[in-house]
């Protein structure tokens, strides 16, 4: 009873001092934590899930990598279960890699032995048990080719041009996160998305 107690008690103690430290991380910089863990992570990272599973030194993240929120990462093989009775010291794993420039959705499970091609996207939901081709969108469970990011890149640019607010003001060289006028964008988009959309939100 005391000895369950007292691992009940390094348990919350352990949980607590993890959630104070990794408030000091926001999505840019929380690739410095997940780095002291062992995971390798490159540049230009964003990155909003707070966890990269018990074994983040098998989790490589390349450049300009995108991961939302709750994505998991599971390096361990659990299904080995099954034949402890066997061997029960039976254990498997295996490494998840994220090329650069890729997006990861939310709520997506990124399974042992997994390498997501470079530009590609794992829509969000999915399941990915086996590689992501480079430039490919991968979506549903499990995770299966859906088409090339080339196209989908195209329609984004068609229905950006659409729902862009013909009035947003972004100097040269900035972005619509960094301008200056990123607030008043953002009002901008909302009146203009709601006019856009009036019809389908009724």
């Amino acid at each position: 009873m005391v000895s369950s107690m007292v691992n009940l008690f390094r348990s919350v103690r352990s949980r607590v001092r993890t959630a104070i430290e990794l408030r000091r991380y926001n999505e840019y910089t929380i690739a410095e934590y997940f780095r002291k863990q062992g995971a390798q992570i490159g540049n230009g990272c964003s990155i909003i899930c707070r966890d990269l599973g018990p074994e983040p030194y098998l989790v490589k993240i390349g450049n300009h990598v995108t991961i939302a929120h709750g994505v998991l990462f599971v390096t361990h093989d659990g299904g080995a279960w099954v034949f402890r009775e066997e061997m029960p010291d039976l254990q498997v794993f295996g490494p998840i890699v994220i090329e650069d420039n890729c997006t990861i959705g939310i709520n997506a499970i990124l399974c042992p032995n997994v390498r997501i091609g470079p530009n590609s996207i794992v829509a969000a939901g999915s399941v990915v048990i086996s590689d992501v081709p480079p430039n490919t969108i991968a979506m549903g469970i499990p995770a299966r080719s859906f088409g090339s990011v080339e196209k989908y890149k195209e329609k984004c640019i068609e229905r950006w041009k659409v729902q862009r607010p013909p009035d947003a003001a972004i100097e040269p060289g900035e972005t619509w996160w960094n301008t200056r006028h990123f607030g008043d964008n953002r009002d901008k988009l909302r009146r203009h998305l709601k006019a856009l959309f009036r019809d389908q939100m009724r």
